[in-house]
């Protein structure tokens, strides 16, 4: 058992006092991220989706998505605050939506066109320990991208 589960968190309005952040660079272009659409989902285990099991190959179904929140981001490639912090910050799976191939297009010095390599880039994780600052950043060019939980 995790000691996490056993610890009695005094949640008061300002919550447990983790947040959650991201910062996006384009390492084609060397460049912050300036101007990409980010989407920040929670993944529901207790939603409709999640608890029919009656697939044809028996697998699980996916668990629910709720919008929490839509993001641009600044100058710099972050979205000028956390995404998640207070009594919004909880324990649980989450998902960041980056929208590189909108953003490819526009800010591109190559010439990109047609069907982009990457559109959406969905990345899933979790968020355990609500003390925690958790920090997604996310390198992309039009054909790679690569993340890590930074400090």
């Amino acid at each position: 058992m995790r000691l996490l589960t056993r610890v009695d968190y005094a949640e008061g309005s300002e919550g447990h006092g983790g947040f959650l952040t991201c910062h996006v660079l384009d390492t084609a272009n060397g460049t912050p991220a300036s101007g990409m659409r980010i989407e920040l989902y929670r993944l529901n285990e207790d939603g409709p989706e999640y608890n029919n099991n009656n697939n044809k190959n028996g697998a699980s179904a996916p668990r629910q998505r709720i919008l929490i929140g839509s993001f641009v981001t600044n100058s710099d490639g972050r979205l000028g605050g956390p995404a998640l912090s207070g009594t919004d910050f909880r324990e649980g799976q989450y998902e960041w939506a980056f929208y590189v191939g909108d953003y490819f297009a526009r800010h591109s010095s190559s010439r990109i066109s047609g069907t982009p390599f990457l559109d959406v880039v969905p990345l899933r994780f979790g968020l355990d320990d609500p003390t925690e600052h958790y920090h997604v950043p996310l390198l992309a060019s039009p054909w790679s991208y690569s993340t890590y939980r930074g400090s």
